[in-house]
């Protein structure tokens, strides 16, 4: 007797949730691709996955570039898929051919957005002050930039994550893996005023032991830094659309400008693949051509 794709899926979604400790933005995604391609299932008339094949699969991507989709979403869309059947296949011997032979659309030639060093100087200048709100903003920003960690790693930190003896943090990264980033005087100085200033009279009766936190003391979510930063590029009056991974763009750019290794860079960035820090040695090859073009005389 078939089993249900929709009861593969739930077994699946709690495999990668609970033995793979996949964190939840990522199982969030799977989660949503995986539905996408069921709900599509439903409407070509396949209810079950063994009627899948390659045809199949090639006429869902081409669903999905009609959508308008970017080739990084078709990827990972495809990666999601992929990694679906073969856990189907090891668990109900579910044929998983038609997405393993699928290749991954061309990647875009896009490099990452990052901040020039004097924009991030007008964006800190936007949120000095001294009052509860200033104060939180200028350590989130301060430690964003100082470590280069993704927003989800940053709303989950705790009081006791941060050690200001040695002046490391330790995040929980991608796949649940520990880490500990170094973070400078500058940061260190803007986590002490929020600490002793700010977060006390926020926090108030709350019982959590998050760093950072709402104006109404409870956990700051990665919207809510969405929001904060939107918030100082208006104040900054800085043209420019801002996402939080442009501060980690930022931060890994810098580094190899200033002559940071790359394996190095690899480590504080919690990447578990050297050519996912490779795209910022391209980053600074284009920085340098333009400053070239744009400054010599005989250029």
């Amino acid at each position: 007797m078939a089993v249900e794709p929709s009861s593969i899926r739930d077994e699946y979604i709690s495999y990668i949730r609970l033995e793979k400790n996949y964190s939840f933005n990522t199982v969030s995604e799977y989660e949503t691709d995986i539905n996408a391609f069921l709900n599509f299932m439903e409407v070509e008339g396949m209810t079950d996955l063994n009627d899948v094949t390659y045809p199949e699969a090639r006429l869902y991507v081409t669903r999905l570039f009609d959508k308008g989709l970017s080739r990084a979403s078709i990827s990972r869309n495809i990666s999601s898929i992929r990694s679906f059947f073969k856990f189907a296949s090891t668990r109900y011997r579910i044929s998983d051919h038609a997405f393993r032979s699928l290749h991954h659309p061309k990647k875009e030639e896009r490099l990452p957005a990052f901040f020039y060093e004097e924009e991030l100087a007008v964006l800190f200048s936007a949120c000095e002050g001294n009052d509860k709100k200033s104060l939180r903003d200028k350590a989130l920003l301060e430690l964003l930039y100082a470590t280069g960690i993704r927003v989800s790693e940053l709303t989950a930190i705790t009081l006791k994550d941060i050690d200001d003896q040695l002046g490391i943090v330790m995040v929980m990264g991608k796949g649940r893996k520990e880490r500990y980033v170094p973070f400078g005087s500058f940061a260190q100085t803007a986590l002490d005023a929020y600490l002793e200033r700010s977060r006390p009279s926020l926090v108030k009766q709350k019982k959590h032991d998050l760093l950072f936190v709402n104006l109404r003391g409870d956990p700051l979510t990665d919207g809510g830094v969405r929001h904060i930063l939107n918030m100082m590029m208006e104040r900054a009056t800085l043209h420019s659309n801002i996402y939080p991974h442009m501060i980690r763009h930022s931060f890994a750019t810098h580094l190899l400008a200033s002559g940071a290794d790359m394996r190095t860079v690899q480590e504080l960035l919690g990447h578990t693949h050297l050519s996912s820090t490779q795209v910022y040695t391209h980053i600074t090859k284009e920085h340098l051509r333009k400053t070239y073009m744009n400054t010599h005389p005989r250029a």
